[in-house]
């Protein structure tokens, strides 16, 4: 790709994906032979982090008092400053390597507070637009082909955030009628936010996630969803599978495992599916 792409996860809900979603659209990206930056701002749990098993030593610096510069930095009226004492290239500071090929900039404990600290920002376009001027300034010179957030599932001025700075919002959706609500709540939120503002947020995917399709109400809700979402729609679903549970809790994605079962494997196919998908609704081309 000539551009850094980005686009964010996120559905005011929790429990929905978002997380296991980044992670391997991230790997499937780097598969199919991009450059990936993964961010996490969902919360200084370091769910994401935890995914590609880099957590451990992370908690360790940040228990040490080590883990600065950090992503809560960049958000800092004084990152301009910081940044400048970091030296020629300041996000080396904040990024860590994973075995998959992906490269990561943590959560933090700092983000536990940021969300208040951007609501004293009085003007609303600068509140809205800390994220994006790191991006833009800080991330882009570096030559990822993508870039990936991975927001909190609750719209509060951190998802504002992410969403102003990735103009387009990635979607995981179980099959039920809540998360339907959920979908249609985002979209409206997506275009009041594209009024109030001037700035274009686009449904860029939908990822019916988790589906068990033994269930006749799970496949009344997939094809729901294809037509509700037409444009928007992942090529395939991502099916219910232990595998991807099992392979978060030992610090990997199902791309890592060995044997893989038969819904890994439909799931991996389906996160690659998704992640050429995204790249044609993003503007590249997957064959970079």
């Amino acid at each position: 790709m000539d551009q850094t792409h980005r686009a964010a996860a996120f559905l005011d809900k929790g429990g929905t994906g978002k997380t296991t979603t980044v992670a391997h659209l991230g790997v499937a990206l780097e598969q199919r032979g991009n450059d990936v930056l993964l961010i996490d701002l969902a919360g200084k749990q370091g769910d994401l982090a935890k995914h590609f098993g880099v957590w451990e030593d992370y908690q360790e610096e940040i228990e040490q008092d080590e883990a600065w510069p950090n992503i809560s930095t960049v958000f800092d009226d004084a990152w301009g400053t910081i940044a400048e004492k970091l030296g020629e290239d300041p996000v080396a500071d904040l990024v860590v390597e994973t075995d998959e090929g992906v490269d990561l900039i943590p959560a933090h404990p700092g983000l536990d507070t940021l969300d208040s600290e951007l609501g004293n920002i009085d003007d609303a376009r600068q509140r809205y637009s800390r994220l994006e001027e790191f991006l833009d300034e800080y991330v882009d010179p570096l030559g990822y082909d993508v870039v990936l957030i991975d927001l909190p599932g609750m719209t509060n001025n951190v998802s504002y955030n992410g969403l102003w700075a990735a103009g387009h919002a990635i979607t995981p959706v179980e099959m039920g009628p809540f998360e339907a609500e959920q979908a249609d709540a985002l979209r409206r939120d997506l275009e009041k936010i594209a009024a109030n503002f001037e700035v274009e947020i686009e449904l860029a995917l939908v990822l019916p996630n988790k589906v068990d399709t033994r269930t006749n109400l799970a496949e009344e809700y997939l094809a729901a969803f294809q037509d509700e979402y037409p444009d928007a729609i992942a090529p395939d679903y991502v099916p219910y599978s232990q595998d991807i549970r099992n392979a978060a809790q030992r610090g990997m994605t199902a791309f890592a495992l060995e044997e893989p079962s038969s819904t890994a494997e439909h799931a991996r196919e389906a996160y690659l599916g998704a992640a050429d998908t995204l790249v044609d609704r993003l503007g590249g081309e997957d064959d970079v």
